[in-house]
């Protein structure tokens, strides 16, 4: 017991995303008794450093729990990391009459006066050290002792759109002060390192979106750093290595300095290609140095970014120096001894292309993927960029959360960027930049729904930037005559990619693919374009003249890439059109080098291989599936086989009003007699009629203001079913033999493809 109250003992945890930068620890209700305190109230917190926050009450779940949630700043304010324990007790609070504060950040050059600061930091205990942000999640906005002046402007950044971090550089009187509407705060323009304090730029609340990640990364490094006495007593060696790969912008390169800042270690960068030198052997001697700073140092973490730009495999390259730098890194890692307190992180987005011989345990003990985030991923990551942003009460972001799929960290954080940018284009042309900018304007300024919308136009995802197109804007509103179709589409795929776990449920598997297939100009591929708009999916369009290379073996490598991107971003919709140009029947070409039968066996490995596609549709069009190869139409690959047939007569009718929706009819026009007149007409002949009659119309008189049905009677006279009654009948009879017999039987009425090849 001491004179301020009880002290006791807590386990630091985690805070949310929702609660960094606010300057609030969690503790249990239990804990405020035995302090003393109320929610609301002040407490200092003691690790190797002394710190303070604003106690308020825990999450449900952790209700009775013996731990503290603080965010990644109080952590480093306190000196401690997630795990262990810290002494909890009331703080002695006295109003401040003075604060000074500096950039926490080197480099950063900051302009005004600290009054704006006063609003954001109002009512809030400080103490010498400490580094504060700016964030606008302030809990004191309701605070009823809150001055008239300061009311309704706490939830507003003082430096525009940026979260920025200060380090209270000192405080009048000194220890726990708290700021109130007399303080005095000075603000210097330029970063001033105060004594014994942390680097913190990177802590674990600037990553989100990795899920379990983190804990593996920390379980690798942070504790044979922290904590090595326990892989002494279990008689083991601590991990030297971790390989972290993914694609780009994943967050690697954060995830590693946000390990190096928590766990106290002295962080040496390594960037793959600055360790080349033009003499002999300077290259190793780069590489010796930078270990040897880092033995010096222990504890310490040696960060090797794109680490296959210098340890690519020794067979496949042809200069001596790359050779001689993978052997220099092998030595190097082997020499460290166990217990020396270091760490070895590389990050590639190629793993493939690293030496074998770093890849075993000993050097890089375990490979972790950092992946494209998921759903929830993606809601932390905009809401750590979003966190110093005044946001527009119409602004969801579980919403674009939900439309930005593929999107991975970095383009989240230009997705942000963009938006913010957006809403400072709506005030600078009411703005003299020459005269500075009024606080009314700043205050006033605000991010919307809108300006999320038009960013999302501008930003493509990383992981699919080589292989998507535009998700097309066609919805089933936009096609008619195919209804059965069209209900085994929106069954088989949106609904497993919109509600996976109905199927779980069930205990049944969604279909990995479905082939179109009718005649020509039946709206096949118009219908993949709906299914791809409807199911909120990726959507990834290719042909043949995109897969197919002139090199042998990089046809097969082109679809493993496809399906690969595919997986990493998915929900995703494959769309292959005109699939028997790929994909035909093997054993049928003559003197070619065998290039499609191989890219066949590549798409039959990849659709029902040991790799499962999970979150992936394949989609294929074709008007001649008898040339398509008889594997890939069984169950497990392509699963449902969808006729799209020539559209009856009440669905030319709502394929013409779909063509001459935006067309001026006359009154004499009747789309009932045109539909029953255009028999055999597919969609495309349809689309060709309305085209032709606007045109006789414009023919008339360039002024035409009405198409009459005069023109279309014209147009008729002009056109002609594409489709034949042999070929209705071909199709009919291909349907019938495939349902009933399988695909290895050709269809009635079509030539084999040796036939056809002579």
């Amino acid at each position: 017991m001491t004179d301020d109250g009880q002290v006791i003992r807590l386990q630091v945890a985690n805070a949310r995303p929702g609660d960094s930068g606010r300057g609030v620890a969690r503790v249990s209700r239990k804990a405020l008794s035995e302090l003393g305190l109320q929610e609301g109230q002040a407490i200092e917190i003691i690790g190797k450093r002394h710190t303070t926050a604003i106690a308020v009450t825990p999450y449900a779940e952790d209700e009775g729990l013996n731990i503290i949630r603080i965010d990644g700043l109080q952590r480093v304010n306190a000196g401690v990391g997630s795990g262990d324990y810290v002494e909890v007790k009331p703080a002695e609070v006295r109003p401040a009459t003075r604060v000074v504060l500096a950039p926490a950040q080197k480099g950063l050059r900051l302009q005004g006066s600290g009054e704006a600061l006063k609003r954001t930091f109002y009512q809030r205990p400080l103490t010498a050290g400490d580094v504060i942000s700016t964030s606008v999640h302030s809990p004191r906005a309701t605070d009823p002792r809150l001055p008239e002046e300061l009311r309704g402007l706490l939830n507003i950044p003082a430096y525009g759109l940026q979260e920025i971090r200060l380090v209270v550089v000192s405080t009048q009187p000194r220890g726990i002060v708290q700021v109130t509407a007399e303080t005095e705060i000075e603000l210097r323009p330029q970063f001033e390192e105060p004594k014994e304090a942390r680097r913190a730029d990177v802590t674990y609340d600037d990553i989100g979106g990795l899920g379990n990640t983190v804990d593996q990364v920390r379980e690798m490094v942070e504790l044979p750093l922290r904590h090595p006495e326990l892989f002494q007593r279990l008689g083991i060696d601590p991990p030297k290595g971790v390989l972290l790969y993914g694609p780009p912008g994943t967050g690697k390169t954060l995830l590693a300095r946000a390990v190096a800042n928590e766990t106290e270690a002295q962080f040496f960068h390594i960037a793959g290609p600055e360790i080349m030198g033009r003499h002999y052997g300077e290259s190793e001697q780069r590489l010796r140095q930078v270990f040897q700073e880092a033995q010096q140092n222990a504890p310490a973490i040696i960060f090797i970014d794109e680490i296959d730009s210098i340890a690519l495999k020794r067979e496949e390259v042809t200069g001596e120096v790359e050779r001689r730098i993978v052997a220099q890194l092998l030595t190097l890692m082997d020499g460290l001894e166990p217990r020396q307190n270091i760490v070895v992180i590389g990050a590639t987005n190629r793993r493939e292309a690293i030496d074998e011989a770093l890849r075993r345990p000993g050097r890089f003990d375990r490979e972790i993927v950092i992946g494209v985030p998921d759903e929830p991923g993606r809601r932390e990551v905009l809401a750590i960029h979003t966190r110093g942003m005044p946001l527009a009460e119409d602004v969801n972001l579980d919403e674009v959360a939900r439309t930005t799929y593929g999107f991975v960290g970095a383009d989240l954080s230009a997705l942000a960027r963009e938006a913010a940018m957006d809403s400072l284009r709506r005030i600078l042309p009411n703005v003299n930049l020459k005269d500075g900018i009024p606080a009314e304007v700043l205050d006033n300024l605000q991010v919307t729904r809108m300006d999320f919308i038009n960013a999302m136009k501008r930003i493509q995802p990383s992981a699919l930037r080589e292989i998507m197109i535009q998700v097309p804007n066609v919805t089933w509103d936009d096609i008619g005559g195919v209804e059965e179709a069209r209900t085994r589409l929106q069954e088989g795929v949106e609904l497993p990619l919109k509600s996976p776990e109905s199927f779980r449920r069930i205990g049944i598997r969604p279909a990995k693919g479905f082939l179109l297939f009718g005649p020509p100009g039946t709206g096949k591929t118009l219908l993949a374009k709906a299914v791809a708009r409807e199911a909120q999916a990726n959507f990834v369009a290719t042909k043949s003249s995109d897969l197919l290379s002139k090199w042998y073996g990089e046809s097969e490598q082109q679809v493993s890439r496809l399906f690969a991107r595919a997986r990493q971003v998915a929900p995703t919709v494959i769309f292959i059109d005109e699939i028997d140009s790929l994909a035909p029947v093997r054993g049928g070409g003559l003197g070619e080098p065998a290039v499609t039968e191989r890219v066949v066996n590549t798409i039959l490995a990849e659709m029902d291989g040991l790799e499962e596609l999970q979150g992936v549709v394949v989609m294929a069009a074709t008007n001649r599936p008898n040339l398509v190869d008889p594997a890939l139409l069984r169950p497990g690959r392509f699963d449902e086989l969808i006729y799209v047939p020539v559209p009856d007569a009440k669905g030319r009718r709502h394929i013409l009003g779909i063509h001459t929706k935006n067309m001026p009819l006359a009154e004499n026009v009747n789309l009932d007699i045109l539909a029953e007149r255009t028999n055999r007409f597919t969609g495309a002949d349809l689309e060709d009629l309305t085209r032709r009659a606007g045109l006789l119309a414009l023919r008339e008189s360039i002024e035409a203001q009405l198409v009459t049905m005069n023109h279309f009677e014209q147009a008729l006279r002009e056109t002609r079913p594409s489709v034949t009654p042999e070929m209705e009948r071909e199709y009919e009879d291909m349907l019938r033999t495939l349902k009933q017999e399988g695909p290895q039987r050709q269809p009635i009425g079509f030539i084999p493809v040796r036939q056809a090849a002579e």
